[in-house]
């Protein structure tokens, strides 16, 4: 068995290349054979800049590798301002994307990952700077920043700054080998312990995008055509494109994390002075580090299957390439038992980028096992066939002959004589043990999140990851672990819930089981949590909060264990009629156990919402509620709290029989109604008042039917299911059974406010709460909607959570103004999943919910990540100025002899007339100066009063361009602390009008 201490694996992967976008699509463009290069058009590239002298020359060669959108960016995700964003190389912005998606690819966080994590990163020379430079117009200020946005030195350290990556930074320049250079050194890296995770990314893109002028004996192709190894070569093409890996060594990968490959060794050299020139490559060079590599692998050259050349289709560098690598796996098998691969043939040649794009297309033929044609290739170059060989050139793809497991070869080459050389293996099939068969038990709900920098992106998020998880094989909790794990968690969210792989699916594609909301910018909104009285139980009502809230079943039987010693039997039977979902409905609706129960699951399931990071700022009990909103105040103790709850259900239970009917009116109606002959003395009282428009009136069940009839449709009324005339006179002995239990009895002062219905105020924190009012409440009219209408003022923008079964409460919380949500509103036949829908539904509005505790670990998946936006981010710098069309000479007049000089004096001068005044112009106000300086500086072409200057972009640099901008307006000194401070335009705004004096405040043009 091999020895893996030394491996490192593959485990993210990201690449934008010329092609379809699509990775499937590209793979089958290249299995066809395609060359995917570009034709450009002449009038855009003169438009996008190149002088039309050179695209006029018949040297010229309009063919590249395109990338399609190179000037796109999604710069609000990086929190970086549309202006900076323009100063920054297009390859650098496109790196940190492409080391963002990978990360995501690997599963990790991009934002919060605790792996130390290291950065390598390689891109070609800026074109973009000089564009800029050759503009007369850049201002000191804008060359300032360009030297860090375009320089290589700052690559690596932006990422890592960015993405918040703590390993080491370091930027690789080894012309077209840098990428590959760049792995090695990650390996490097990782097995010595600098790090515990590599991001290797490179890039590789003109400005513009253009094609190549011809030299004869250089190394651009005469047609447009790279045929590496032909008998027709005349040398490679440009190309453009950005790619990155995540790396890990392999032993602390487990079977937690799938990979997409295995590097098992790798080596660099340099050719020194045994080369004909600095520009020409060295056999003894690229064979040497070929052997390196396979010794650093502990791997035998018979062990290969597949190689990826660096194969430019020059002649010079295919003969030696060619011959070198015959010479490193020379023996490894007969004569062309060995397929090569040349990328450059497809998509042109990706310069810094080259490597990395190798690497790519190897690991691909190592997962499909198939190996691609050579790109226009038909016969082989004379000077090859002499070489005794191992290798041969694929016209076709075919299916892997090599041996098993999968290895290949990929080498990069780069100017001045620095070779790199990388050896892979096949991703090793996951243990049976953790195969998705075998993972999450069959039928449990899973919780899949999603989130985004701005709504447009989600669909398209939403709509690949459907088409992943409608694929055999994506385990739903595994996918549900990498997207809670592996993602970040952005303003604008989305979630979804399900079974299966195709039912999540059609969930994301119909939005059935889904929950969409965004972020406040605030902070997330105060919740108020309801809790419901007797009439909503059902029997199972515990089982959806026992599938989906951790904590919640130590917290039932806590209460549970409570019960015994106040009600023989009462706990065994409650937790039945809690936990069986065939539990005679009519014995639960007896009020001896329905109370206990509903208290039990109300106490249970709040105490579990604080388990995961959802704690409310007040709570609202509706009758038996008011009893657990009390309890969980801190009023009550548990013990307490169950025995006042048993005393009150067994007194209720014993009251006279009665009904209550709820009504769609007014208090003021009601009691009109009761007024009304004959009802006046048919006994019947407001048993609650639930908002401006819902009333419950109570009383003997023959009055109820009375007033019924008599209705007949004038106000919509509802019969309640209770057999007992709840908060009305027939509830007297209960309250007076509830006084005598708790005389004498004090209660703890409240820790949490909370509505007391006896008159529909809140209670504050820190109040010593009489028990007695407990017992009042039981005969009192229950003023819930004035309690809700109280904690409206109290907390504007709160959300109302209905903690139970039901929805009767978050119903009435809406009626009054205040939204509500209820966690399992009973509508669909799978309440668990109502419940998993809720909680996402919270987070995506922004609660502080631990999704750890409501989606368990499991491996790690390569889905799709993050949908980039944004839009094409072009400093205005780069459009060179049109140099006016030269004045037409005119002929200069022939010489005259001169006059002879007059003898009388000239008359002197008249002075001149005086100038009009020019009118004094105010300097702006403060807001106005403030606001276009932020435009200028953050690139924001709309930015209100409130936006905050770190959120839009700005940073310490940029705040000392503003002071000092201000500070030159206004004669003012801006503390630097002080306007770091004040966040927001606004505030900028204020800070620089108090600094002002009254004189400069006049003076000011408001």
């Amino acid at each position: 068995m091999r020895n893996r201490s030394l491996d490192v694996a593959v485990t993210g992967l990201h690449a934008r290349l010329p092609g379809p976008a699509d990775p499937a699509k590209w793979w089958a463009a290249l299995c066809a054979g395609e060359a995917l290069t570009s034709t450009l058009d002449p009038d855009d590239l003169a438009a996008r800049g190149v002088p039309r002298h050179l695209l006029d020359d018949p040297a010229y060669v309009p063919v590249r590798g395109l990338l399609e959108d190179a000037e796109r960016f999604d710069a609000e995700l990086f929190g970086i301002s549309p202006r900076e964003a323009e100063l920054i190389d297009p390859q650098h912005r496109l790196m940190l994307e492409a080391s963002w998606a990978a990360l995501e690819d690997a599963g990790r966080n991009p934002l919060a990952d605790r792996l130390r994590t290291a950065v390598f990163a390689s891109s070609s020379s800026s074109t973009y700077l000089p564009r800029i430079l050759g503009n007369p117009a850049a201002t000191a200020d804008t060359l300032a920043a360009l030297h860090v946005g375009t320089g290589r030195d700052f690559m690596a350290g932006r990422i890592a700054y960015r993405l918040g990556l703590q390993g080491p930074a370091v930027n690789v320049l080894t012309a077209c080998s840098s990428s590959l250079v760049a792995v090695h050194l990650a390996v490097q890296a990782l097995n010595a312990g600098d790090c515990d995770q590599a991001v290797v990314v490179a890039a590789s893109v003109g400005f513009p995008q253009a094609g190549h002028t011809h030299l004869r004996g250089g190394i651009m192709s005469a047609d447009g055509r790279c045929r590496p190894f032909d008998a027709r070569a005349t040398g490679t093409v440009g190309g453009s494109g950005v790619l990155a890996v995540v790396l890990r060594r392999f032993e602390d990968l487990g079977t937690r994390s799938a990979c997409h490959g295995v590097i098992l060794g790798s080596a660099v050299n340099n050719d020194g002075s045994a080369k004909a020139g600095f520009n020409a490559p060295a056999p003894q060079g690229q064979s040497a580090v070929i052997r390196a590599a396979l010794r650093s692998g502990d791997v035998a050259p018979g062990s290969l299957g597949y190689v990826e050349t660096h194969g430019t289709g020059t002649y010079v560098g295919d003969p030696i390439e060619w011959s070198a690598l015959s010479a490193a796996l020379r023996g490894a098998g007969p004569a062309g038992s060995i397929p090569v691969g040349a990328l450059k043939a497809n998509i042109g040649h990706l310069d810094a980028a080259a490597g990395l794009a190798a690497l790519y297309k190897a690991l691909l033929v190592l997962k499909h096992g198939q190996v691609p044609p050579v790109a226009n290739f038909e016969t082989l170059n004379p000077l090859l066939a002499e070489l005794d060989s191992p290798l041969r050139v694929p016209t076709e793809t075919s299916a892997w002959q090599g041996p098993e497991p999968r290895r290949a070869g990929v080498s990069s080459f780069g100017i001045g004589g620095t070779n790199a050389h990388v050896i892979v293996e096949q991703a090793p099939a996951p243990p049976a043990a953790e195969a998705p068969a075998a993972a999450a038990p069959a039928g449990r709900t899973s919780v899949l999140i999603l989130s985004a920098a701005r709504p447009e992106n989600l669909e398209p998020t939403a709509a690949r990851l459907a088409a992943a998880l409608a694929e055999p094989g994506t385990d739903p909790a595994d996918a549900a672990f990498t997207l809670r794990a592996g993602r970040a968690p952005l303003a604008e969210r989305l979630a979804v819930v399900g079974r299966t792989g195709p039912e999540l699916a059609a969930a994301l594609r119909t939005g059935h089981r889904q929950v969409r909301g965004r972020v406040p910018q605030g902070g997330p909104r105060p919740l108020v949590f309801l809790l419901p009285g007797q009439g909503t139980q059902r029997p199972g009502m515990a089982l959806p909060f026992q599938a989906q809230l951790p904590g919640f079943q130590d917290e039932l039987d806590r209460c549970l264990d409570a019960m015994e010693p106040f009600s023989a039997g009462l706990a065994e039977k409650a937790g039945r009629a809690l936990r069986d979902p065939d539990f005679p409905a009519e014995l639960l609706r007896a009020t001896e156990l329905a109370q206990p129960a509903l208290f039990a699951l109300e106490y249970a399931a709040v105490r579990a919402l604080d388990g995961i990071g959802l704690r409310p700022v007040a709570l609202a009990g509706h009758s038996l509620g008011e009893v657990t909103a009390a309890c969980l105040a801190g009023v009550l103790d548990l013990p307490a709290a169950i025995e006042l709850v048993a005393v009150r259900a067994a007194g209720m239970q014993t009251c006279p029989p009665g009904a209550m009917l709820a009504l769609s009116c007014s208090e003021a109606d009601a009691r009109a109604l009761l007024a009304e002959p004959p009802t006046a003395t048919s006994g019947l009282e407001v048993a609650a008042v639930n908002g401006p428009g819902s009333c419950v009136l109570s009383g003997p069940a023959a009055s109820v039917r009375a007033l019924e009839e008599r209705l007949a449709g004038r106000i919509p009324a509802r019969r309640l299911r209770t057999s007992h005339a709840f908060h009305s006179a027939a509830m007297e002995p209960a309250a007076e059974a509830l006084r005598a239990h708790l005389a004498g009895r004090t209660g703890g002062r409240s820790t949490l406010p909370h509505v007391s219905t006896l008159d529909g105020t809140v209670v504050p924190a820190g109040t010593e709460v009489p028990l007695t009012s407990l017992a009042e409440g039981v005969r009192r009219t229950v003023r819930f909607g004035a309690g809700i209408a109280a904690l409206r003022e109290l907390y504007p923008g709160a959300l109302a959570v209905e903690v139970g079964p039901g929805q009767a409460l978050a119903a009435m919380a809406a009626a009054a103004g205040l939204e509500s949500l209820p966690l399992v509103p009973g509508k669909d036949p799978r309440p668990e999943d109502e419940l998993a829908l809720a909680l996402a539904g919270l987070w995506a509005e922004g609660q502080p919910v631990e999704l750890s505790a409501l989606i368990p670990a499991g491996r790690r998946l390569h889905l799709p990540g993050t949908t980039f936006g944004g839009g094409r981010h072009v400093a205005p710098e780069t459009v060179r100025p049109t140099a006016p069309a030269p004045a037409p000479r005119t002929p200069a007049p022939a010489p005259r002899t001169p006059a002879p000089a007059p003898r009388t004096p000239a008359p002197a001068p008249e002075p001149p007339a005086p100038e009009p005044p020019v009118a004094a112009v105010a300097p702006p106000s403060p807001a106005a100066a403030v606001a276009a300086a932020w435009r200028e500086l953050l690139g924001h072409p709309d930015l209100t009063e409130d936006a905050e200057f770190v959120a839009s972009g700005g940073d310490s640099l940029l705040a000392i361009r503003l002071a000092r901008r201000l500070e030159q307006l206004f004669t003012v000194q801006v503390p630097l602390r002080d306007l770091l401070l004040a966040r927001t335009m606004g505030d900028h705004a204020r800070l620089v009008e108090r600094l002002m004096t009254p004189s400069q405040k006049e003076a000011t043009d408001e």
